[in-house]
């Protein structure tokens, strides 16, 4: 992937000299982030923020021929959680390539040609056609039934909110409150809607309705918009 300013990126740590944290860039080479754009203020112990080994979520500053800059303080929340979240599924697709072939980097080489390889893999959970373009057919058949086993054993949790609003552009606002990553949002009538996530493990998919209710909570506060959570 040709990287630009501004972009986010995971990295791993590999040293820290001076004042200045040395990092690999996944997939793009090397890079460096001075202590000022660690975090803000005075920094008392780097290592409460970087050790080697560990990965964190940064963004391109510049990008010179020898070398790439980054930040790590200018990252938000919500920047950092997308990352992470396409980490995730790439580790989990390439995990499972391992099961089914014994060439998984030739397999994601090709696939990168054309795809970012977290885009790939959910594109390919709601079409699965797409895999035999990039492997044989019979480890495609094995990836799908790895797929559909997953998404059996994945389990819901769900909660009912009342989300209304009295204002012009009240639609609009409750379609933007709603806009919220890894949930699925129903509406149930009279100002009802279901609020659902889905995870292998039950206390990660709770966690994360919990987290989206949350959000949802402080977006409808932030909009005046009517929110509450309906109890069984």
């Amino acid at each position: 992937m040709s990287l630009k300013e501004h972009d986010i990126v995971l990295c791993t740590v590999k040293s820290i000299e001076g004042t200045t944290v040395f990092v690999q860039i996944e997939d793009n080479g090397s890079g460096s982030i001075v202590f000022s754009e660690i975090a803000a203020g005075r920094i008392r112990n780097i290592r409460q923020y970087v050790t080697p080994g560990k990965k964190i979520v940064c963004k391109v500053l510049k990008i010179y021929p020898d070398h790439i800059e980054l930040s790590l303080r200018r990252v938000t929340g919500k920047e950092r959680e997308e990352i992470q979240e396409r980490h995730k599924k790439e580790r989990t697709f390439n995990s499972m390539l391992k099961v089914i072939t014994k060439s998984p980097e030739q397999i994601t080489e090709k696939i990168k040609e054309k795809y970012e390889l977290w885009d790939f893999f959910d594109k390919a959970k709601e079409d699965s056609s797409l895999l035999e373009k990039f492997m044989k057919k019979s480890e495609s058949d094995t990836l799908i039934k790895i797929l559909d086993e997953k998404k059996e054993r994945e389990k819901n949790v769900k909660k009912i909110i009342i989300l209304k609003s009295n204002s012009e552009s009240g639609i609009s606002d409750i379609k933007e409150i709603l806009k919220i990553k890894n949930i699925n949002a129903r509406y149930l009538g009279s100002s009802q809607f279901s609020i659902e996530a889905k995870a292998i493990e039950y206390k990660e998919a709770e966690s994360v309705l919990n987290k989206a209710i949350s959000q949802i909570e402080a977006k409808a506060k932030e909009k005046k918009a009517f929110f509450e959570v309906k109890e069984k």
